[in-house]
């Protein structure tokens, strides 16, 4: 952390009953999969939000006849605004390596070992 920076607790948002079932099941899956940890007594809380997921592309027709072109929800997905708690964090100099390079690296390797962390997500 940064010396300067004090913690900072945000209020949470108000959302509709959808969404906070949609959070709950986020957050159980999250402390499931064991990614989160709850903490009672924590210095930073950051905002969470629900948007919709976009699918893909399908044609309807409006009231005149006409072929719209829009874009179906398939489901919902959680954001949690990390923007204040990356202010306060350190940059890291030594940043991932490109795939390429990670690529080099595993070449004549016998055994190598791959993380997904739901779906490369986090």
């Amino acid at each position: 952390m940064e010396d300067n920076y004090k913690s900072v607790i945000q209020p949470q948002r108000r959302l509709n009953q959808n969404m906070k079932e949609v959070i709950k099941v986020e957050v159980v899956n999250l402390l499931d999969a064991r990614i989160i940890y709850p903490i009672s007594d924590s210095a930073w809380v950051s905002l969470t939000q629900v948007v919709l997921k976009k699918g893909g592309m399908t044609v309807v027709r409006n009231e005149r006849n006409e072929l719209i072109p829009t874009r179906t929800v398939t489901g919902w997905l959680l954001c949690i605004d990390y923007r204040r708690l990356n202010d306060a964090t350190q940059k890291n100099h030594f940043s991932l390596l490109f795939i390429d390079q990670m690529l080099e690296r595993l070449a004549g390797h016998q055994f190598y070992c791959f993380l997904d962390c739901m779906s490369g997500y986090f």
